[in-house]
């Protein structure tokens, strides 16, 4: 705004000459009326709060600041599956939801595909019933991306899948599905930033970070977060194995990338990007009976075959949680010091 009212008060002497000029010749009586009639219009503007800037040594805000949930205060979704502890939880969130449509492509919306798809991989698993299951949503509603991972480490999971469908926009022929898991660099940043937020009281793998002491936690959740890129590249592998002959996979079908809901330290976390509704006879699939039924399949069995390879180990003296948090299921990270 202060911008703007220097333009007005560096303009306006020019604008009123230019004017006056104007009205010195009978034929441009109506242009130059019209002209002044604007500069008065802006100048009046320029008199009212709307356009009101900021007095010498203060700054506007023009960032919308978004207050993100506390730990705490994250609505957290059932469990499905019994109460058995001993059996591994998988969080498995359905990307976008409610505003946030994600892809679109018709009338097909990816936060629609992936919520049908992620219900149906829900309802494979418990029909196993060797593993718990929790969605980070069940409804069109919409998540923050950090409330998505942070439902999966408030839960205690063991694995944390995010399901996505691509877009590439006109180009049309785009087609087959990608697994991601969180990039090395993108990894060791998150460390570092999650151990600074975190370093007043937390605890990863079942270690109470010290307060204060920003070294020792940084490094224990790099330690931490690498383990679990290692699971989830572990994971990835399982879902191409089993995806092998049934799906398309894009070329690589294993890639890297910095994804936010990716970053939990201590949870082995991968994102699916199922395929590309831009692409109309995978969307088509996608969208279907017969394509839920077969991704269903195919996860379920690669996660299976995930725990099968990787079983989580109950801590034999886990460290004391708050009264809120369930106890690890996972090793400690004392294990890997």
């Amino acid at each position: 705004m202060h911008f703007i009212q220097q333009l007005y008060c560096e303009n306006a002497a020019i604008t009123l000459t230019v004017g006056i000029a104007m009205l010195s010749r009978a034929s441009y009586l109506p242009i130059a009326g019209a002209f002044l009639a604007v500069l008065f219009v802006c100048l009046g503007l320029y008199q009212t709060p709307l356009l009101d800037a900021p007095r010498i040594g203060s700054r506007p805000d023009y960032v919308l600041k978004l207050q993100l949930p506390a730990p705490g205060e994250v609505d957290l979704p059932s469990i499905a599956g019994g109460g058995d502890a001993s059996r591994p939880l998988v969080v498995i969130d359905a990307g976008h939801g409610g505003h946030d449509t994600g892809a679109i492509a018709g009338n097909r919306q990816e936060k629609d595909i992936v919520l049908s798809l992620a219900k149906r991989l829900r309802d494979e698993l418990l029909a196993d019933g060797r593993v718990r299951v929790a969605l980070t949503r069940e409804d069109d509603r919409f998540l923050v991306l950090e409330e998505r991972a942070e439902i999966a480490r408030r839960l205690d999971a063991d694995l944390f899948l995010s399901i996505h469908a691509d877009s590439a926009g006109e180009i049309t022929e785009a087609a087959g599905a990608s697994i991601y898991t969180l990039s090395a660099d993108a990894s060791s940043q998150a460390a570092a930033r999650y151990a600074a937020r975190e370093n007043s009281a937390d605890i990863i793998n079942g270690v109470q970070l010290e307060r204060g002491n920003e070294t020792v936690a940084t490094i224990l959740v790099e330690l931490s977060q690498r383990r679990a890129v290692e699971e989830a590249g572990a994971f990835a592998q399982a879902i191409e194995e089993a995806g092998t002959g049934r799906i398309a996979f894009r070329e690589p079908a294993r890639r890297s990338a910095p994804f936010v809901v990716l970053k939990a330290p201590d949870i082995p976390s991968v994102l699916f990007e199922a395929g590309f509704i831009s692409n109309a006879a995978e969307a088509q699939v996608l969208d279907s009976a017969e394509g839920r039924e077969r991704f269903a399949e195919i996860m379920a069995r690669a996660i299976l075959n995930y725990f099968d390879a990787v079983p989580p180990v109950q801590d034999p003296q886990p460290a004391p949680r708050p009264a809120n948090e369930a106890p690890s299921a996972r090793p400690s990270i004392g294990s890997v010091l």
